[in-house]
């Protein structure tokens, strides 16, 4: 898959990572070795978000690795270190290591947004909107975040106009979540705050997502297309009114391939829509 644009509107889809070992035989041939996999991942879609810079982030070297591998094919959206969201501790050191590792996508024009995943137990209170007001400011740099800040909430307590207007004012991409119906979390609806829109759908397994013994029993779920055709009818109307510059759609619902299946019938319900080449 190459970059797709209708109307001046850059169409970005892809997974929460690439190294997922279930792909193999469905996405990765059984002979391939694990460094041909982003090769691979490449030739399918245009986008990925990279999920172990969460972990650790990755060194100056590893990401020109991936860059070559990828051919300069795949944009990039960079999830920043558990530091910086869920143990709020991270240093200056570790901003800078994160904004200079990053620089052989910047220069080669493929760094989308970093990606900023809060836990739910990230509430709204005056303390974390503090914390959080100082977090997007070392995003507001574009030489060092071409593409802004991304940022999940996953407490429904963020869910509201004022929290997004904030976000308009500020040029902060609301990330659309696409949840099991649980108490607690944001609801499933499409809001654009800035000149992305991003939208993350991680399956609707509710019967897993908190009793789920880790994130591939969470994950374990294959979207009908009648679910996908609800975001696809979402970005039609917000299109006809203050259309973005680049619309990004990003599975996590890797386990068992379900990314794959969901993948090709979003593509194809955006062809069907005349938002897909």
């Amino acid at each position: 898959m190459v970059p797709a644009t209708i109307d001046g509107v850059e169409i970005y889809l892809g997974t929460g990572g690439y190294t997922n070992e279930d792909w193999v035989g469905l996405l990765y041939p059984l002979e391939a070795k694990k460094d041909q996999w982003l090769s691979i991942y490449a030739r399918h879609f245009n986008a990925v978000e990279l999920n172990s810079s969460f972990y650790n982030i990755p060194g100056l070297k590893a990401f020109a690795g991936m860059l070559k591998r990828s051919e300069g094919r795949v944009h990039w959206a960079v999830k920043i270190h558990q530091s910086m969201t869920h143990e709020r501790k991270a240093s200056d050191e570790d901003y800078r290591r994160l904004f200079e590792s990053v620089a052989p996508l910047r220069e080669a024009g493929v760094l989308g947004p970093f990606l900023a995943q809060f836990p739910q137990s990230f509430h709204r209170t005056p303390e974390n909107r503090r914390y959080f007001a100082a977090l997007a400011q070392r995003f507001a740099d574009k030489t060092l975040a071409p593409g802004g800040l991304a940022v999940e909430f996953r407490h429904a307590s963020w869910d509201n106009e004022e929290v997004r207007e904030a976000f308009r004012k500020a040029g902060l991409t609301w990330v659309s979540t696409d949840y099991p119906p649980l108490p607690g979390l944001p609801k499933n609806q499409l809001h654009i705050t800035s000149e992305i829109a991003y939208i993350r759908l991680s399956g609707r397994n509710k019967e897993k997502w908190y009793e789920g013994k880790d994130q591939a029993e969470r994950h374990d779920y294959r979207y009908s297309e009648e679910e996908l055709r609800f975001w696809v009818r979402s970005l039609q109307a917000a299109l006809e009114l203050e259309p973005p510059t680049q619309v990004w759609f990003i599975f996590n619902n890797t386990t068992k391939g379900h990314a794959l299946v969901n993948l090709e019938m979003l593509r194809k319900l955006l062809e069907e829509a005349g938002l897909f080449p």
